[in-house]
């Protein structure tokens, strides 16, 4: 795949990738630094920082090619579709904002233990593990793919290596650790995205390229409106980025989404500016266009396009074995009652080793990396009305409970391919996705007030 006279500066990048970001993480002393991101003083992430932080975090690899497969796709309308997906991140901004300053949330899972009962917070925690376990193989996969071929020795080589490299300076710092090296990711990952897409884009120009596509329903606006339905509720299933809203003051929290979820909408839509230059380029449309247009340039696009996917990669998959430490470590205690032991780093630093390893065994079996996106999306759409609608709610288990498994249930039948066919809304690719969505979130809203409507008739009220 690569000329032999590069092969070792390639390889390379694994190396001193995972070199330089062990040699410039701090290690955390304390819990607080482990699970929270406070520095040695014990001061929490600064607002530039917390950022740079929900920025690169929300960059996932899959998320840079996903981009640039839509744009191959559907021209500037698949771009500006998964684009749409980064308004998760102000909408989870305003949500997680409302909850700490007026019902005086301390973390998204003892929220749900106040407001709808434990057995609510233990649903909601198996649903976000999931989460975590699709982001590592599906990061660590499209590294892999820049080295060889789907399940090629290459392809595995590289993933297991990147995933070593992330693992290594995560159990050094966990939360504290992934926060610093994002900022570093952060500025890499700019400069090298504006470089390739320097070299990329002139070709055509930006008229020619902003003209290719049709806003149809048909021509991937089916995607776009699954997006924004999606918005709704996809943010509160990512501990990697709800776990950046209870660390710094509220202000501050809010205006870091705010940019954050912007400045993603831009990269993401530029970034699938490479997928619709694929398209005039004529080039067929697969799982990898990123590469397959770097190739096109020459080896040293190829390298710098690698280099991208590695830095979009490593800041998830670091902020993923923190989110899931903190999941298991100082959490999972309290779904039972009890508080976080003094082993809490401990069995933080074992789960991230489990996940590490077990993570990346859809990727060696392979498997399509928009279903970590579109179908984890669809099986969560009851988080919606659970968190943007919990004002209305005192106390009710009830109210989860109809809202949350009908959506888990939707995504299910829609993944064996049993949603009925009268669902579909349009003729295009994403026309059953976007009528279960859309479906979806009316019958979850509909569980949820229900027995909010019975508590108020029989007078019941906690």
């Amino acid at each position: 795949m690569i000329e032999p006279a590069f092969a070792a500066y390639f390889w390379g990048f694994l190396f001193l990738y995972g070199g330089l970001m062990y040699a410039l993480t701090p290690r955390a002393h304390t819990v607080a630094g482990f699970f929270r991101g406070s520095d040695a003083a014990g001061r929490p992430a600064t607002e530039w920082k917390l950022t740079c932080s929900i920025f690169i975090s929300w960059i996932f690899a899959k998320s840079v090619t996903n981009a640039a497969n839509l744009g191959a796709a559907y021209g500037v309308v698949g771009g500006l579709a998964y684009a749409c997906y980064w308004l998760s991140i102000p909408v989870a901004g305003f949500v997680i904002y409302r909850l700490r300053t007026r019902h005086g949330a301390k973390g998204l899972v003892s929220f749900l233990i106040s407001r709808y009962g434990r057995g609510a917070a233990i649903a909601f925690t198996l649903a976000i593990l999931i989460r975590l376990y699709n982001e590592v193989w599906s990061n660590t996969a499209v590294v892999g793919a820049y080295y060889g071929k789907p399940g090629t020795t290459t392809f595995i080589a590289a993933a297991l290596l990147f995933t070593l490299a992330a693992l290594c300076y995560s159990l050094k710092g966990g939360l504290r650790s992934s926060i610093v090296t994002d900022v570093i990711q952060s500025v890499l990952f700019v400069l090298v995205m504006a470089v390739v897409l320097a070299l990329v884009l002139p070709q055509y120009g930006l008229p020619t390229l902003l003209s290719k596509g049709d806003f149809h329903l048909d021509m991937g606006v089916d995607l776009l409106l699954v997006a924004l339905l999606q918005v709704l509720s996809y943010p509160f299933h990512d501990p990697v980025l709800t776990d950046r809203g209870f660390i710094t003051e509220e202000k501050h929290m809010l205006r870091a989404f705010i940019i954050a979820g912007i400045a993603g909408f831009i990269c993401i839509f530029a970034f699938s500016l490479v997928g619709v230059h694929a398209k005039l380029e004529g080039l067929p449309a697969g799982d990898n266009m990123p590469g397959e247009v770097a190739r096109a340039f020459g080896v040293i696009p190829y390298m710098l396009m690698t280099l991208v996917m590695i830095l979009a990669a490593g800041s998830t998959l670091d902020s993923t074995f923190a989110s899931v430490a903190k999941s298991i470590g100082q959490e999972a205690p309290t779904l039972v009652g009890r508080a976080p032991g003094n082993n809490a780093v401990k069995i933080g630093l074992w789960t991230m080793i489990a996940f590490a390893v077990l993570g990346n065994l859809p990727m060696i079996a392979g498997t399509d990396i928009l279903k970590a996106t579109t179908l984890s999306g669809t099986m969560v759409i009851g988080l919606a009305p659970i968190f943007i609608l919990a004002p209305l709610v005192r106390y009710s288990p009830a109210s989860f409970h109809c809202a949350f498994w009908p959506g888990v249930a939707l995504g299910i039948l829609f993944a064996f391919n049993v949603i009925p066919q009268s669902w579909a809304i349009g003729t295009g690719k994403y026309a059953l996705l976007l009528g279960t969505n859309l479906y979806g979130l009316a019958i979850c809203c509909a569980g949820f007030l229900l027995p909010l409507v019975w508590q108020r008739r029989t007078g019941e009220t906690r």
